[in-house]
Order: structure tokens, then sequence, then C-alpha cells
């Protein structure tokens, strides 16, 4: 991997409510309908939308899976601080990459990874669990501030050969030309993670690999994983695979001297698919619950290693107004629905006028956090009646001109067609002039609050 880390910006689209600064409260969040809709999807088994149409995927053989690759990066994009790429390594391959830079290390770098091929149709354990592992934990890890780099991989032509891994693998140890060999601390790779032969969800065994080998650090990592279920709540156990397999990808990083293991369904014990590698591996065989209960380990792992730095992202929600639990620091409120700054709002607390989608990016220091979008209804009140408020002239040219006979403060927001607000005013005054001379043509929203009313005024610029 000789190129160059780089920090993106945010993309504010989740739209789940998640408390999220503990390892504990992270994997709390890991949603088990979230996992389904993603191996359902990737499988073919259910549409999906991918750029903007929808579409199913039907395959994902090596040979024909572009729309795959394509619903996944643009998955990855919608997540913010990831710096999402294809990586070409043949004339038809390509592995997916996302990257989430490190503040204080970016150097030092650990990877998850699974890959996205398939022989055959439909192959919903092998292995669109494994990637819609790696989806789920980068939605979660993708929203904290972290000392040590992140790499979300996705490899394809694991099934012919794990050529995608291959080629990552060298590129990193490459020390040739003046290249200086990746530092990459651990990786596992998630391979197979959905089949348990109990009755998908039931009370039992919930057993699992760790195939490992005595390679760089790999014992370590091991070692690492069984302390996290010791450490928290799982219904999982163990079974350590030493030497273990090197038929997935985890095996090319020990070839390059990595630290690497590989996290799936029971083999040793013989627990894996009776679909290995037909059509007939389908969603409707896959264990939910089990596959859950793998991601929280390996989230758990991830976040741990990549360490979390302490920025709070999450809202206090009241009926009147949001509040960031960040104490100290600066703020910037956005509307989610359109994606944008709310101009003015860059206080710890925030009172919207409007219903809608709202999230904070909180800084503390050098490093900045964007909450999740929490869904904000304004309470129903009263409207003004025509004798209390006033709006006019409609159409405008220049200026909106405010009657108030109520004799009491009203705060007016205007916002654009998108929900982006233009101005925004408060006033005890009977008569208030707004300018609007330099306002784009268009349909506008005045909104006119005060303590028991509230009225909306749609009027048109000219």
């Amino acid at each position: 991997m000789k190129k160059s880390l780089l920090l993106l910006g945010f993309i504010v689209l989740a739209t789940l409510t998640v408390k999220a600064q503990s390892v504990e409260d992270l994997m709390s969040q890991v949603i088990n309908s979230n996992l389904q809709t993603t191996v359902a999807e990737l499988s073919g088994e259910q549409a999906t939308s991918i750029n903007g149409s929808t579409q199913t995927i039907t395959t994902r053989v090596q040979s024909n899976n572009d729309l795959a690759a394509g619903y996944i990066k643009e998955r990855l994009e919608a997540m913010p601080n990831l710096n999402v790429e294809f990586q070409n390594f043949n004339s038809v391959g390509k592995n997916v990459i996302a990257t989430q830079l490190g503040q204080t290390n970016p150097d030092d770098i650990y990877i998850i990874c699974a890959h996205y091929d398939s022989v055959t149709t439909y192959c919903a354990d092998d292995n669109a669990t494994g990637v819609a592992a790696i989806l789920e934990i980068a939605r979660l890890l993708s929203t904290q501030c972290i000392d040590n780099t992140i790499v979300y991989a996705l490899w394809d032509e694991e099934e012919i050969g794990l050529r995608g891994a291959n080629y990552y693998a060298q590129q990193a140890a490459d020390e040739t030309n003046g290249n200086t060999r990746d530092n990459i601390l651990g990786v596992i790779n998630m391979d197979m993670i959905g089949y348990d032969s109990d009755a998908p969800g039931a009370p039992g065994d919930n057993q699992f690999d760790i195939d490992v080998r005595d390679i760089a650090n790999s014992i370590a990592i091991k070692d690492d994983l069984i302390n996290l279920l010791n450490t928290y709540t799982f219904d999982l156990h163990e079974i350590v695979v030493n030497p273990g397999t090197t038929a997935s990808d985890h095996s090319r990083f020990w070839n390059q001297g990595y630290s690497a293991v590989l996290v799936g369904e029971s083999w040793e014990t013989n627990d894996q698919t009776p679909d290995y590698h037909t059509s007939n591996d389908r969603v409707e065989d896959i264990d939910f619950q089990y596959m859950t209960e793998l991601t929280k380990l390996v989230l758990a792992y991830t976040a741990t290693k990549a360490s979390l730095i302490g920025v709070d992202n999450t809202i206090t929600q009241t009926t009147t107004s949001l509040t960031s639990n960040q104490a100290t620091g600066t703020y910037q409120w956005y509307n989610c629905d359109t994606n944008t700054p709310i101009f003015g709002e860059t206080n710890q607390s925030f009172t919207p006028l409007t219903s809608g989608n709202y999230a904070v990016e909180a800084t503390n220091g050098s490093c900045t956090e964007m909450s999740v979008c929490i869904n904000f209804s304004v309470l129903s009140t009263e409207e003004f009646q025509p004798n209390e408020i006033k709006v006019y002239p409609n159409p405008v040219n220049s200026v909106i001109k405010v009657d108030n006979f109520t004799a009491s403060k009203i705060d007016i927001t205007i916002n654009n067609i998108s929900g982006k607000v233009i101005k925004k005013i408060n006033s005890r005054k009977a008569h208030i002039e707004i300018e609007f001379d330099s306002t784009a043509s268009g349909v506008y929203f005045v909104n006119v609050k005060s303590k028991t009313k509230a009225s909306t005024f749609k009027i048109i610029k000219e």
C-alpha cells in the first residue's frame, strides 16, 4: 500500500441514533437488521439502490462483480472520515479499500477485511456475511476520532487464488525502489461468519474458529480476542486452531511476515454451512444473532486497537432543544436533510424551529467528530391568527415585512426550498423589515414562532 493516507471530510448521511463513546457503547449499537439487509442485498435476494437506481446484484463471481464492488464503495463513501478507493490489481480484479486515518499515529495500521467475490449465485454465507460485518463496523467506527489508522478492506478474486489480498500484502511489504514497508500491526479476516448448526437465533454452542499461526504477533491477536470475550458479554465460544488454515486472505499477510488471524464459523468442529460453494447458500440459513456476536467481537478488537480519542459526539435531546454532550470545544449544527451547516448555530445547544434531522460537529483540540443525525419534532403549537402576524409582500422583491401585533418576542427563520437557513432574526418590534434584495429568486418559507404559537408563510422571491 504505497500511497498517501488522506483524511476526508465528513458526509452526514447516518440516520440512526447512536451513543458511542466507549467500546461497550459501540458494541451495543451493532444492528442485527442492518446485517440482514446487507447480506440480502449483496446475495441478490433483495434489490437495492446503486448509483441512484434500484438494481439487483445477481452475481458476485469475479468475472462479473462490478455492481457488487460499486455497491460496497458507495456504502463506504456515505460514511464520514473515510478515504475510499478501488485498488485495481489486474485487468478486472479490484479491491475496495477504505482508510480512516489515525490522528496520533497515522502510520500504525490495523486492517479488518473480507472478500466480496463468490463462486456462483447467492453465496450469502460465503462471503456476504463477512462484507456486511465490515460495513457495519465501519458505520460505527467512522464517526470516531482514533489514534491509529484503520483500513477496511474488501478483497476481490479470493475464490480464484486469494489474488486481491495477495496483491495488497505484497505492495504493503515492498521495500524496493525506496519504498517503506507499511507498519501493519494486525489483520483480522472475516470469512463465512453466519452459519451455526443450531436453529438460527436459538441457544446453542455458538462456537467459532480463530485460525492462527505463530507468525509475527499473530498469537497476540488471538489472545486479545479471547481477553475481549472475557471482558465483555458475548454469546460465543472460541475454538483456537493452530496451525490455522491458509485457505483464506489472512494467509497472504502471513506470507509477508504480518500479524493476522481468521475469524469465522467453526470448520474445526465440522459446523460450517453444508451449502458451501453452491447456489443453495441462501439468507434463510444464516444465524444472524450468531453473526451479530462475531461482528461485535471484531468491532471491539478494532476499536480497542485503534484507540478512541475522547470527544463526546453524542447528543442529549429534550422536547425543545438538542445539546452536544461535549462539554468544551467548538460546535457547528447541521441540517441532515440538506447536508448543510445551519448558519449561526455554533453554540453547545440548539433549538430547532422546524421538524427535521439534525447533527452536531464537535471539535476539541485537533479532534473533530460528527454526531449521527437526530430526528427532532417541533411540538405542535397553535398558529397565529391573521390579526396577530402579517408577512408581506408576496411576491417579494427586496424587503420582507413582518408586522407583529402580539406585543411579544418572536423568532423568525427563513429557509430556502431545500431547508437551508437563509436568515434568522428575533425581535419584539411591531414592524420588522428583512433585507432580501441579495437573495436568489425562488420559493422561501418564513417561520415565525413565539413561546405559544408558530406559523409558516410561503413566499416567492422574484
